[in-house]
């Protein structure tokens, strides 16, 4: 079954103690992480922001010097590492020179579908995630039983996403950490006669790898998505796609995937949408774009799909 379905897509949510988006507005975001309150850049804030007297609370806010790099001006005492909590899984969050923490709250409800899907039919092949950074789909996969293949150009990263398996329990789990550029794993994979029950691809807009290969999201996306879907079992796979660069929204994204497939609609289940973050409130703060293909044509309710 095709489906388009410009519908926003909220994130499945967090416990409040753990995961809060305040406020948002003026090319900013509020969220609180644990205890602790971040004010940092969000271009698709747009308008004023709700709430103005919350943004006092910031425990510290970041600021852009250059590029994409800043620093964070704490107005009190912030840890170096602390942790939340999303269902089972935890994860060790820190605050870093791009302004992340290692965490993308607006991929809940990928990890929700993805449980679902990976914990309710036999998997039969390993899971790859790509560009994994620190590991919420990984830990999901594994915890849902399934054999993973975790593959980040940054090492450091990787470590970071060993330690959220141990938080949570998953240090024995079948989980393979391999430190690669993206591009050139699928490659390989390609050559070997590779299969994969299903690819996780979150790429960012401009990256590098470790041995300095240059990944640039709109030179290199078309064939690395040609490629993923050479990996995928035709029978049962799936493919799970989010992005977070500008200029690149539903239309983008379907000419895409039709451009590589144009016989998709044909067979299993096709979904494209925004991703957003509500606020306690319930406005919404669109978050990126999310393709779902998945040749099983697992339906989902709604409030997990």
């Amino acid at each position: 079954m095709f489906q388009v379905d410009c519908e926003e897509w909220g994130a499945a949510p967090f416990q409040t103690q753990d995961y809060e988006l305040l406020d948002f507005g003026g090319g900013r975001r509020l969220e609180r992480f644990g205890a602790w309150i971040l004010d940092r850049p969000s271009p698709a804030a747009e308008g004023p922001v709700a709430r103005p007297q919350l943004w006092r609370m910031a425990h510290s806010r970041f600021e852009r010097a250059r590029g994409n790099l800043g620093k964070w001006v704490d107005h009190s005492h912030v840890p170096q590492r602390w942790t939340i909590h999303w269902g089972p899984l935890v994860f060790e969050l820190k605050r870093n020179e791009s302004g992340h923490v290692g965490l993308f709250p607006e991929q809940a409800a990928n990890w929700n579908w993805l449980y679902r899907r990976l914990s309710t039919t036999a998997v039969t092949k390993p899971i790859l995630n790509l560009f994994a950074y620190t590991g919420g789909a990984t830990l999901v996969a594994a915890r849902a039983g399934a054999e993973v293949v975790h593959v980040d150009a940054a090492q450091n990263v990787v470590g970071w996403a060993r330690r959220n398996a141990e938080h949570s329990g998953l240090e024995n789990r079948p989980i393979h950490w391999i430190v690669e550029d993206a591009r050139k794993f699928v490659r390989r994979e390609l050559r070997r006669g590779k299969l994969y029950e299903g690819i996780i691809l979150d790429p960012p807009s401009y990256g590098h790898g470790p041995r300095g290969e240059v990944f640039q999201f709109h030179k290199d996306i078309e064939a690395l998505v040609r490629m993923c879907f050479e990996l995928i079992d035709p029978q049962r796979g799936f493919f799970l796609f989010t992005c977070h660069t500008p200029g690149y929204g539903i239309h983008q994204v379907t000419r895409l995937i039709h451009g590589i497939r144009p016989e998709i609609w044909q067979y299993g289940e096709l979904k494209i949408r925004m991703m957003v973050i509500p606020t306690a409130d319930g406005r919404p703060l669109p978050s990126g774009m999310m393709v779902r293909w998945d040749a099983l044509g697992l339906l989902t309710p709604s409030n997990t799909s």
